[in-house]
């Protein structure tokens, strides 16, 4: 006579081991820099961190769950590590731009997956974080920061001609643009020796000095 196994009863998936749950976000962010987040599937995920999909049906429950975790407990934290340090920063607008170039190098160094991702996910048109910047992010900073730069200009200490609004463009354009183009930009002009330090470099230079055409040419 043959036995059947117990049926087993609702719950805890069975697993080969126990998969902690910082893993599994692990394993979601990783596919969502590889693949997209909107292209990665729950069965994408659990075979990058090698478990059934139901343990991800168990710990998060579906896949927009688990998007909006890895968004609250990975993606957010990375942010503010840009954004708190310049809510709260005080002194003139040379410390100021120095500051948000320096946290968004230092962000990036430890991780790099944040400029692709940026362009992939906010910049292009259906991105699935465009809402989190528009609603979350960007009002509060960017408001911040383009009233501290209206007011250098009303104190004679920025160029008037600037637009404090678009100041704020230029400077993610001088950030994270370079950094996620990098594999182009190293390739066509056999660049492969400048580091991410040379770019910040760059960055700072032209935000002080700008182009110093010389000889009082301007392009306006």
């Amino acid at each position: 006579m043959t036995t059947r196994p117990p049926r087993r009863s609702p719950g805890r998936p069975a697993a080969r081991r126990t998969v902690p749950r910082d893993v599994l976000l692990d394993a979601a962010l990783a596919c969502y820099v590889r693949r997209g987040i909107q292209a990665t599937t729950l069965r994408d995920i659990a075979r990058e961190a090698d478990v059934t999909p139901a343990m991800l049906h168990y710990y998060f429950g579906d896949a927009g769950q688990l998007r909006e975790t890895v968004i609250e407990d990975r993606l957010m934290p990375v942010f503010e590590r840009i954004r708190a340090p310049l809510m709260t920063a005080a002194g003139d607008v040379p410390s100021l731009l120095r500051l948000f170039v320096d946290s968004v190098f230092e962000v990036v160094g430890e991780h790099p997956w944040l400029p692709p991702m940026w362009v992939r996910e906010v910049v292009t048109e259906g991105g699935a974080l465009r809402d989190l910047l528009i609603t979350r992010l960007a009002p509060s900073l960017g408001q911040l920061l383009a009233a501290r730069f209206q007011q250098a200009q009303a104190e004679g200490a920025l160029n008037p001609a600037l637009d404090p609004r678009l100041l704020m463009v230029s400077l993610i354009g001088l950030t994270m643009f370079p950094v996620a183009g990098a594999p182009i930009w190293r390739q066509v002009f056999s660049a492969d020796a400048l580091t991410m330090d040379d770019v910040r470099r760059h960055a700072l230079v032209l935000l002080e000095r700008g182009l110093e055409l010389g000889d009082g040419k301007t392009l306006l």
